[in-house]
């Protein structure tokens, strides 16, 4: 990916300003409750297990296991329906939580082989949209 060609996220400085300003450095920066001490994703003022205001943010590793997948064959968005087929997933963040992407450098024509990888470990990889905007995408580790 070269010209970023898809929709870019508008950040929320007050729920997600610290995510994207790590993404910027190619860091996954993580919300994590201060009194539960619970890693959340998606970013958010409170915390969604005991509902606290003291939301602290941390570096994380950036890796975690492929939990699932679905083939996109078809999509309506600027940038993605030139994009198709794609995989999108879900991972299971080493910090313990959930995390939604895009699952890059796979064989979309071959689902059985992506569906063998379940459980394999994945890295995160930031792609810039633009200046201001890094966009995470998810890479299987080698």
């Amino acid at each position: 990916m070269t010209d970023y060609n898809k929709p870019i996220p508008d950040p929320d400085p007050y729920t997600s300003g610290p995510f994207w300003e790590g993404a910027k450095e190619g860091k996954l920066m993580l919300p994590r409750c201060e009194d539960c001490n619970r890693v959340h994703w998606y970013p958010r003022i409170l915390c969604p297990f005991c509902y606290s205001r003291s939301i602290s943010w941390f570096e994380a590793s950036g890796e975690g296991t492929l939990y699932s997948f679905a083939v996109q064959q078809r999509a309506f968005a600027p940038g993605w329906a030139e994009e198709g087929p794609y995989v999108t997933c879900f991972i299971d963040l080493n910090e313990g939580d959930r995390m939604f992407g895009v699952l890059l450098d796979v064989d979309v024509s071959k689902p059985e082989d992506i569906f063998a990888k379940i459980g394999s470990k994945v890295s995160i990889e930031f792609v810039k949209a633009n200046d201001d905007v890094h966009v995470p995408y998810w890479k299987l580790a080698s």
